[in-house]
């Protein structure tokens, strides 16, 4: 039987294949619309998306969270300040997108960043700029190119570094470079 977690991120996957955009992606276009019920937000992703009342009402509770502030007593609420608060939506869908991949990924809040591990960590999550979250990744034996990055400087956890920069720069390769990562990690 699937956990709660695995079953809403599959249905959050399913959400991105069947309209094209990522729950993150829907969070900002919400966020855009200045809507601040979520009634209004259902009937709004329904009335102009032609959304499903399942679909609108998952988008709209996640854009609701999205914008609300972070408790004291999150563990990761000390990386968001004021300027860093608007990646919390990305940084959440990473989250997401990691607990997607298996039941033993946990999730470890640090000082300055958040580790995500397996038998050993094989990512961590860093909001390095107020407009940029850092993905790092443990890649052994893999060469940068492109947008993967060697780690250089970032942190020497990893291997390896992406920029993310809003919900669509996690897309299918840098999933995949995730999965490839937890993969290495069991």
């Amino acid at each position: 039987m699937a956990s709660v977690e695995e079953t809403v991120a599959s249905f959050e996957r399913n959400i991105a294949a069947q309209t094209g955009r990522t729950v993150a992606a829907w969070v900002e276009v919400l966020r855009g619309q200045g809507l601040d019920k979520h009634g209004q937000m259902v009937a709004w992703l329904k009335a102009e998306h032609g959304l499903g009342h399942g679909y609108a009402n998952h988008l709209a509770k996640r854009a609701l969270e999205a914008a609300a502030p972070r408790d004291a007593d999150d563990p990761v609420a000390h990386l968001f300040g004021d300027d860093k608060a608007a990646l919390c939506p990305l940084y959440d869908q990473v989250i997401a997108s990691a607990r997607s991949l298996g039941p033993d990924v946990e999730v470890a809040p640090k000082k300055l960043n958040v580790s995500l591990r397996r038998r050993r960590q094989f990512a961590l999550v860093q909001p390095s700029t107020r407009t940029r979250l850092d993905l790092g990744l443990n890649l052994p034996g893999v060469a940068p190119a492109g947008r993967l990055e060697a780690s250089g400087s970032f942190n020497a956890m990893v291997s390896h570094r992406v920029k993310l920069a809003g919900p669509d720069d996690l897309d299918g390769e840098v999933l995949g470079w995730l999965r490839a990562a937890y993969d290495a990690a069991g």
